[in-house]
């Protein structure tokens, strides 16, 4: 069974040394009395949570899965994820971030980031669940009614109630403007909704008292198109104006989706049979409301195929160092031994360390973003707060596209390393590649996230959000750049920095004729930009680790030949892909429909 460590030394190097998060908080009134202890203390405990409760029943509950029982609609967790969801609530880690008005503990986002991070390392599947209850208390918190807030809030905080969002029909996924479930008007203020939904992940389950369904549908005289769209609470009982549960609501799982991963969460197909609803937000404005969920969906996404690549890395190094076979090519190293450790291979190193490299720009990756979100959120200076959520929108993408895709290939180097074992389910390793693959597909697929960061975030403003970001980049290509020690980093970061400029403009002049040729470029645009902000990550990484890697601590020893690894075998990745972005649309497009 596949053994999870948590990486605390790791985060505490992103958070204090490479960030500042204390300092960069105290500056929001309400973190200003967050200490660096506080934050260390809260995360060791949540690892032993992940590495003693969690971890245990990932491969179990990934043979097991989830069983529906068709005559009451209800649904089976695997055997354990109940009570190890009864201690997360008893430990009331579902309220880290949120709000103390409703019972929350306040700590910042960036913490609640971290937590999920381990969580995803530990169990997926299993973190699913109360990772769309935070997404729905989101929403809710930003676009709810008072009443609503007091009802619902509480409950959501604590994990009492757990929430979903109900967005694809049979018919339709990422064109939400395409959806068919109606909501009508009722005389005491609610609505009858009904349709069907499918693929909603913990859309039904026996871990909670009660599920907060947030559900898109029209009203009877609702415009065409995603401008005609309402967003909805349908709980599964209904509430009483006490907030105690009342009725079975019409609202019910009608099958279990087979999947090729996740198998422990059950990702239901929604029948909504004249269910009760209320209204969030205004009218046909439900996207709005609702965008505050997808988007910290999509940030929790890349932050799913973080912890994959944390913990495949993790066991490949495990087996690698244990695994004996042949002997090195320049002769052998382990001369008490029959064979090798695999891990004295060239290739096998390539591959350890690509996991490795990805998990550690990514973990920068996302703590600096969710740090950018808690001052978006809580900075007392207006223009600070613009700026940061500017940011968070430019990085959004790039999070839940780049780290996804690199959990994909991390993860199946990861398998390789094993061998053959690698393809038995008992390693762990092939549920970790299964997993990870519905990351790249489910909260917009990584081309919707492309199409996103091209089109709207970058094109969108002119390359307002991208230039700014950019300046930062150059300021410390400035600062570094007469340091004879950092020429490594410093010098392929400038060059991606400006062939990232060069490409953009040659991309905008030819979408200015040509909007196709944004969805012709922008796969391949996404990941060289998602280069170049784990270059810049690496390279202040890097010279911390310079700085510090003669004081005797091999942290620093390890962080600077993973860095040096990531510039000479992972970031030349990116000149094939400016190449093929150039190619533009004709190669794609030339050929008639019929000849396919």
């Amino acid at each position: 069974m596949p053994q999870y460590n948590p990486p605390l030394r790791d985060m505490k190097f992103v958070m204090h040394e490479l960030l500042h998060v204390v300092d960069e908080l105290k500056l929001c009134p309400k973190h200003a009395d967050i200490d660096e202890d506080t934050i260390n203390a809260v995360l060791e405990e949540g690892g032993k949570f992940c590495s003693e409760v969690i971890t245990p029943i990932n491969l179990s509950g990934d043979a097991e899965g989830c069983v529906l029982d068709k005559t009451t609609h209800e649904v089976t967790a695997p055997k354990g994820f109940k009570e190890a969801y009864a201690k997360y609530v008893e430990g009331g880690w579902p309220a880290l971030s949120c709000d103390p008005e409703y019972g929350g503990q306040g700590l910042p986002v960036m913490i609640n980031q971290c937590m999920y991070e381990m969580m995803n390392s530990a169990n997926q599947a299993w973190t699913m669940y109360p990772g769309l209850s935070h997404g729905a208390y989101e929403a809710l918190h930003a676009h709810g009614t008072p009443e609503q807030k007091s009802i619902y809030l509480p409950k959501l905080t604590s994990g009492e109630w757990t929430g979903t969002m109900c967005l694809t029909e049979p018919h339709c996924g990422t064109d939400l403007g395409l959806l068919r479930s109606k909501a009508e008007p009722q005389a005491d203020g609610t609505y009858k909704i009904t349709g069907q939904k499918i693929f909603i992940s913990a859309g039904e389950h026996d871990l909670a008292a009660n599920i907060v369904h947030l559900v898109l549908a029209r009203l009877p005289d609702a415009p065409q198109g995603s401008k005609g769209i309402s967003l909805f609470i349908v709980p599964k009982f209904n509430v009483n104006a006490d907030g105690s549960l009342g009725s079975r609501n019409g609202v019910y799982c009608g099958g279990l989706e087979h999947k090729m991963g996740i198998h422990g969460n059950a990702t239901a197909q929604i029948v909504l049979d004249g269910a009760v609803g209320t209204m969030v937000g205004q009218p046909n404005k439900g996207l709005a409301a609702m965008f505050v969920m997808m988007n910290a969906a999509r940030l929790g996404v890349g932050n799913q195929s973080l912890g994959l690549t944390e913990v495949a890395y993790q066991n490949a190094v495990a087996y690698a160092k244990d695994r004996i076979q042949m002997r090195a090519l320049s002769g052998p190293k382990a001369l008490d031994k029959a064979a090798d450790p695999i891990i004295v291979h060239p290739d096998v190193r390539k591959m350890l360390l690509t996991a490795r490299a990805y998990a550690e720009g990514g973990r920068a990756l996302a703590t600096y973003v969710a740090l950018q979100l808690d001052k978006a959120l809580s900075s007392d200076d207006e223009d600070e707060r613009k700026e940061c959520e500017d940011e968070v929108a430019l990085l959004t993408p790039i999070i839940k596209a780049f780290l996804t895709d690199n959990g994909w290939i991390a993860t199946s180097h990861c398998m390789q390393v094993f061998g053959g074992h690698g393809f038995i389910h008992e390693w762990g390793m092939e549920q970790f590649v299964r997993d990870a693959r519905i990351n790249m597909i489910y909260e917009g697929t990584n081309t919707i996230q492309s199409l996103d960061l091209l089109g709207r975030k970058v094109l969108g403003d002119n390359g307002k959000k991208l230039k700014a970001f950019g300046k930062k980049i150059a300021a410390f290509v400035e600062e570094e750049g007469t340091n004879e020690a950092m020429q490594e980093f410093i010098n392929p970061l400038a060059d991606i920095g400006d062939k990232v400029t060069k490409l953009t403009t040659e991309i905008g002049i030819k979408a200015f004729q040509n909007p196709d040729e944004v969805g012709a470029a922008a796969v391949d645009y996404l990941r060289v930009v998602g280069h170049l902000t784990f270059a810049y990550f690496w390279a202040r990484m890097a010279k911390l680790a310079l700085e510090k890697k003669d004081g005797g601590d091999p942290f620093y020893t390890a962080k600077l030949s993973t860095a040096r690894f990531y510039f000479a075998k992972l970031l030349p990745e990116t000149a094939s892909l400016i190449r093929t972005a150039r190619a533009g649309l004709q190669p794609l497009m030339e050929m008639e429909e019929a000849l396919f």
